[in-house]
């Protein structure tokens, strides 16, 4: 949109009283997205009102009805056009669930994009999504992936609310590696880990 109609944050998000859950990844090009939708359409059948809220092209594309293009705001107004998705997602919708699509990672090098999201979206709970194969930030080597367990200690530190469950990305995995990958991780963290494209 051209930028007079762009919003600042406001604080309105305090208004929203749906259940706000963001998915954020430990890298970037992790399946968030993909991991958003299936969480929405599972909670549609389940009985419950969801929308995903998009912060990217593809899920624009996909038609994810309240989107924002992340990457081509004017850094002022990125808070403010989140809380805004958000807001508006819950005041013309009443959804019970408002499912927020993560963008880089949160202590990725290049693509830092967790950082406005816990900010603007205050989300009531985190879905961490995790390829156990990386070693490195896609597309930087020498740049390793921080452990999963300092990624979790920092999400909820900066937001002040948990990470509920770890879900998978299966690439460069056998189904033996995947599952023992789950079980080490659920073993690390205590926390539920699923792979959304298998369970």
């Amino acid at each position: 949109p051209p930028r007079s109609r762009l919003h600042f944050y406001s604080g309105k998000i305090h208004e929203v009283d749906s259940c706000v859950v963001a998915v954020l990844g430990t890298d970037s090009a992790v399946g968030k997205r993909t991991t958003a939708w299936k969480l929405v359409e599972r909670l549609e059948a389940d009985g419950a009102r969801a929308e995903l809220i998009g912060t990217g092209q593809t899920a624009w594309m996909q038609g994810a009805r309240y989107s924002i293009l992340l990457d081509s705001l004017v850094n002022d107004f990125v808070a403010g056009e989140l809380e805004h998705a958000v807001w508006s997602a819950w005041k013309e919708t009443s959804a019970d669930y408002l499912v927020v699509e993560g963008q880089g990672s949160l202590m990725h090098p290049a693509y830092p994009g967790g950082f406005e999201i816990l900010a603007a979206c205050r989300p009531d709970a985190v879905i961490l999504q995790h390829a156990p194969a990386r070693a490195e930030y896609d597309g930087f080597p020498g740049s390793p992936i921080a452990p999963v367990e300092r990624q979790i200690e920092a999400i909820e530190m900066i937001s002040g609310r948990p990470v509920i469950a770890i879900t998978l990305n299966h690439e460069g995995l056998s189904e033996d590696e995947l599952g023992a990958a789950q079980r080490d991780l659920r073993a690390r963290t205590g926390l539920p880990v699923i792979d959304v494209l298998v369970e």
